[in-house]
């Protein structure tokens, strides 16, 4: 374990990130260009069209990764200091996995001597990236805390006209909703008729439902720490309106009896070998809290032992790894090529259908050497696509940059989709992603 914490330590030492210079200056012609007096020429072109900042600029390419430290993966608000690691690592998945460019921003939300003073002041953090948005072509918002994320995503995205897109909002989401699709395939059924519990009602699991009604699904019933949230009950918050429903139940196992699909985004540990084994003939468990699941895979094959099921975690050391880098990385690539406006609801839906069907398509040779022992055909243990499956880089681009033309919030003129799925494949072929 000390070799473990010493090799981790010595990996981010110095950081993961730095300024890369796609031209080099090497001469006094060189120097003319970047600087004065050759710069003046784009600065003025900009002045006149604001829209060529995407042409004269890094603006066209560079995504923001932005936190404030309040919900730094599962350890808390750990301020913006200690969020630095996480931004970076975030910033080098986007370049290693889309070629992507992109730079950590950490804001320091309401602190007083590095300690908290309380919970995230949305203004705070939208006035911060409105006054940066000016030099990125998309913000990627991050480990910010439920209930602020919500009202910051959504005034951020309606108040610019650049991609803004909270990662552990929707990127869990998606990747969800390709597994429950690529289940419901395997099942023979529809979306519609899956009874699905989700087990968590803060970032994630708000938007995982919201995912799955948008795909056709009727009968979501959330939990969290108190139980149901059904509708009339006392301790409901606001944001619990939207997502209450009417039923009986008043318990995480109450409701999970007969349920088709378990969904957790809460903590680990928290549900019982035989609430499983009181769901549907053939059910799907997404325990997804890390580093600890709901419910152990283990626990899950002693308990439905020769029956058919779907297990899926958030860990890559388990089959059906929900990882958001099958997402985000392609979702802002798509995005940017198109110089889109916005992130909306199609372009999500078209990434999710994308992943879920290169989880049907054979895994090529390349993406099995990676993977030594593993068969990576579609079935119970195969509803998800690996990380390192470089196709998909090409499959989900394609699918959110179409989408962004088709929703009226793309820039480019004459989109043309061949040619567009024809460069992808030339840079995949070039190792640029």
């Amino acid at each position: 374990m000390a070799d473990t914490n010493k090799a981790v330590f010595e990996y981010h030492k110095g950081g993961k990130v730095a300024l890369g210079m796609p031209r080099a200056v090497k001469s006094v012609e060189d120097l003319c260009l970047a600087y004065t007096p050759g710069v003046a020429l784009p600065v003025k072109k900009i002045a006149e069209e604001p829209a060529a900042a995407f042409d004269y600029t890094a603006k066209c390419g560079l995504v923001a990764v932005v936190s404030d430290g309040t919900a730094i993966l599962g350890l808390g608000d750990l301020g913006p200091a200690a969020a630095i690691p996480v931004m970076e690592g975030k910033s080098v998945l986007f370049k290693s996995f889309a070629g992507v460019n992109a730079w950590p921003v950490v804001l320091d939300h309401c602190r007083e001597g590095g300690a908290s003073t309380g919970p995230t002041d949305p203004q705070r953090v939208i006035d911060a990236v409105m006054a940066i948005a000016p030099m990125y072509g998309g913000i990627n918002l991050e480990d910010i805390a439920a209930p602020a994320c919500f009202e910051i995503e959504d005034r951020l995205s309606e108040m610019l006209d650049i991609p803004v897109f909270h990662d552990d909002q929707w990127g869990t989401a998606v990747i969800v909703l390709a597994g429950v699709a690529n289940f419901a395939e395997l099942r023979g059924s529809k979306m519609e008729e899956l009874k699905i519990v989700v087990n968590g009602a803060g970032a994630a699991g708000v938007r995982i439902r919201e995912m799955l009604i948008s795909a056709g699904a009727r009968h979501v019933v959330m939990c969290d720490s108190k139980g149901v949230i059904y509708k009339g009950r006392p301790i409901n918050k606001a944001r619990h309106d939207a997502v209450a429903v009417d039923t009986p139940f008043r318990t995480l196992s109450e409701v999970m009896r007969g349920a088709d699909v378990f969904i957790g985004v809460s903590k680990g540990n928290c549900v019982e070998p035989a609430w499983v084994e009181s769901m549907a003939g053939y059910p799907a468990i997404f325990a997804l809290a890390n580093p600890d699941p709901e419910i152990r895979p283990e626990a899950v094959a002693e308990v439905l032992r020769g029956k058919p099921y779907v297990m899926a975690t958030g860990r890559s050391d388990y089959a059906n790894q929900i990882n958001n880098v099958l997402c985000f990385p392609f979702l802002f690539r798509g995005a940017l090529d198109v110089r889109a406006r916005k992130i909306t609801k199609g372009m999500k839906l078209a990434a999710s259908k994308a992943l879920a069907k290169a989880a049907r398509r054979p895994a090529g040779p390349e993406t099995l050497a990676l993977y030594p022992g593993e068969t990576m055909e579609f079935g119970p243990e195969y509803i998800i696509p690996k990380p390192f499956d470089r196709d998909i880089y090409v499959e989900v681009s394609l699918a959110v940059a179409k989408a962004a033309v088709e929703d009226g919030v793309a820039r480019v003129a004459d989109f043309d989709a061949a040619e567009y799925g024809t460069r992808l494949r030339d840079q995949r072929a070039k190792g640029i992603c």
